[in-house]
C-alpha cells in the first residue's frame, strides 16, 4: 500500500509539473480558442493611450485574438523587462530602444523577424534601409516604427534679412556653412547654436566614407586621425570668430525656449527631425529643414530608428504578434491614431495617407525624412558596448577645443589611445 501512495503521490507531482511546463513561455491558445498576446512599451500617456485604440482596432478586425497591454516610464520599462528577461517570460512583442536592441538580440531573447518579412509583415512599401534600421547581425530583430534624420533647421527669415539667400541650397557645403557663417558675424548673429560632438563627428567621418566605430565594435572606425583635426579645428574656429555660442554658453540654455534661434539671434540649428515640431512650436517662426552640409551628404547620412517593436524568443504566438506588427506598420487608419509619434513611418503609402493628417511641421518633418529616404547610407552597426564612455570623453576634449585649452592634433591622438581601451575592454 505504501509503495501505491508513494506512486500516487510521485503521479500527481509529475501531473503538476508538467502542467507548469505547459503554461511556462508568453503566452497561448486559451480555453476559449483565442490567442492572447502580451504587449509592452514605454512612454506618456497620450502615447498609452492611443496605442490602447489601437489595440482595440486590431482585435476588432480579429476577434480570435485577445492582446493585453502593459506599459510603464522609461526606467520603469527596462527595470521590469530585465527579469522577465533572464526568465524567459518576456511579453510576446516589446518595444525596444536602438540602445538596447542588440543587447537582447544577442542574449537570445528575441526573435528574428527575417522569415516572417513579406508572408505576415508586409514591407513592400518600406525601403530596405528602412527594415534593415533592425538589423543584428544576420537578423531583423526589431521592425522600426519610425525613422529621424539629422539635418539644419533654420529661419529662413532672418536668413535672407542678414543677405544670405532665401533658403539654405540642397547642395551646399561645408565651405558654404564657413563663408555663410562669417557673413552673419559681421551682422552680429550667430550662424548656428549646436553641433552634438558623437552625432556630427560620426556624420563628417561617414561623409569621409569612414564611421565613428568600427563596424564590429571593437575600436574606432576610422585610422586617418587628420579627419578628426580638420572637423575639430574646423568647430574651433566657429566657436572663435562667434559663429557659434562657447560651451559655457549653451550650458546656460535650460530650455528650448532659451535656444538663440528660438529668440531670433541665431539663424539655425543642427539636429535630428524629430526636435523639429517642438523648436518651430516654440519658436513661432516660418522654419524650414535643409540637409547636412556635404560634400558626401548621401554617405554622411542614415536613417536613425525612433524605436522598434521586436518579437519574444520565448513567445509561443511569433506568427500572430508579426501580424500585429504589420497592423501598427501599415494600416492607415491606426497610423490616424499614432500620427508619427514613434518616428516618421516606413510606408510609403501611409505617410502619404498621413500629410492631410498632421500638423504643418510634422509634415515637414515627414518631407525632409521622405527625401532622406532616396540620400542616404544604411546606418550599420548599433552603437557597441562602451559607446557611452567614448561620447563622454569626446564631449570633453570637444570643450577644451573649443576654448583653445587642447590643440586638435592633441586630442586627436588622446582621443585614439582612450577610445580604443574603452572599446577594447
Amino acid at each position: 500500500m505504501k509503495r501505491k501512495s508513494l506512486l500516487l503521490v510521485f503521479g500527481m507531482i509529475l501531473v503538476l509539473l508538467l502542467a507548469a511546463c505547459s503554461s511556462e513561455g508568453s503566452s497561448s491558445g486559451s480555453d476559449d480558442g483565442k490567442v492572447k498576446l502580451r504587449i509592452a512599451w514605454w512612454g506618456d500617456q497620450p502615447r498609452n493611450d492611443y496605442t490602447t485604440k489601437v489595440i482595440e482596432m486590431y482585435e476588432e478586425q480579429n476577434p480570435n485574438v485577445q492582446i493585453d497591454a502593459e506599459y510603464a516610464s522609461w526606467d520603469d520599462y527596462w527595470q521590469k523587462l530585465s527579469p522577465q528577461a533572464a526568465a524567459n517570460e518576456l511579453p510576446d512583442i516589446v518595444q525596444m530602444d536602438v540602445s538596447y536592441l542588440a543587447q537582447y538580440a544577442q542574449g537570445n531573447k528575441l526573435a528574428d523577424l527575417t522569415p516572417f518579412l513579406g508572408e505576415q509583415i508586409d514591407t513592400s512599401n518600406m525601403t530596405e534601409d528602412y527594415v534593415n534600421g533592425g538589423k543584428i547581425d544576420d537578423g531583423i530583430y526589431g521592425m522600426n516604427t519610425g525613422v529621424n534624420a539629422v539635418g539644419f533647421h533654420y529661419n529662413p527669415e532672418l536668413l535672407e534679412e542678414l543677405g544670405l539667400g532665401s533658403e539654405i541650397p540642397e547642395d551646399w557645403t561645408w565651405d558654404d556653412y564657413k563663408t555663410m557663417s562669417d557673413k552673419a558675424v559681421a551682422q552680429g548673429a550667430f550662424f548656428d547654436t549646436h553641433l552634438r560632438p558623437d552625432v556630427f563627428f560620426d556624420y563628417y567621418l561617414r561623409s569621409q566614407g569612414s564611421r565613428l566605430y568600427a563596424e564590429d565594435g571593437s575600436g574606432l572606425g576610422y585610422d586617418d586621425d587628420k579627419l578628426f583635426v580638420d572637423y575639430w579645428s574646423m568647430i574651433a574656429e566657429q566657436v572663435e570668430k562667434g559663429a557659434t555660442p562657447t560651451p559655457d554658453a549653451l550650458a546656460q540654455i535650460t530650455g528650448i525656449e532659451d535656444d538663440p534661434v528660438v529668440k531670433g539671434e541665431a539663424i539655425g540649428i543642427f539636429q535630428w527631425s524629430n526636435q523639429f515640431v517642438g523648436l518651430k512650436q516654440v519658436a513661432e517662426k516660418p522654419l524650414e529643414i535643409a540637409p547636412m552640409p556635404g560634400p558626401g551628404t548621401s554617405d554622411g547620412l542614415y536613417l536613425k530608428p525612433g524605436m522598434f517593436f521586436s518579437v519574444s524568443q520565448n513567445s509561443e504566438q511569433k506568427e500572430a504578434a508579426a501580424d500585429f506588427l504589420d497592423f501598427f506598420m501599415n494600416d492607415v487608419e491606426a497610423n490616424k491614431l499614432i500620427l508619427g509619434d514613434r518616428g516618421v513611418p516606413g510606408s510609403s503609402e501611409v505617410k502619404e495617407a498621413l500629410k492631410d493628417e498632421v500638423s504643418e511641421a510634422q509634415k515637414q518633418v515627414f518631407e525632409y525624412v521622405e527625401w532622406a529616404e532616396t540620400n542616404s547610407s544604411p546606418m550599420g552597426a548599433p552603437d557597441p558596448a562602451g559607446a557611452g564612455e567614448v561620447i563622454e570623453l569626446l564631449e570633453t576634449l570637444a570643450e577644451q577645443i573649443s576654448y583653445g585649452q587642447l590643440a586638435p592634433e592633441e586630442a586627436a591622438e588622446s582621443f585614439r589611445t582612450q577610445a580604443e581601451g574603452m572599446l577594447g575592454q
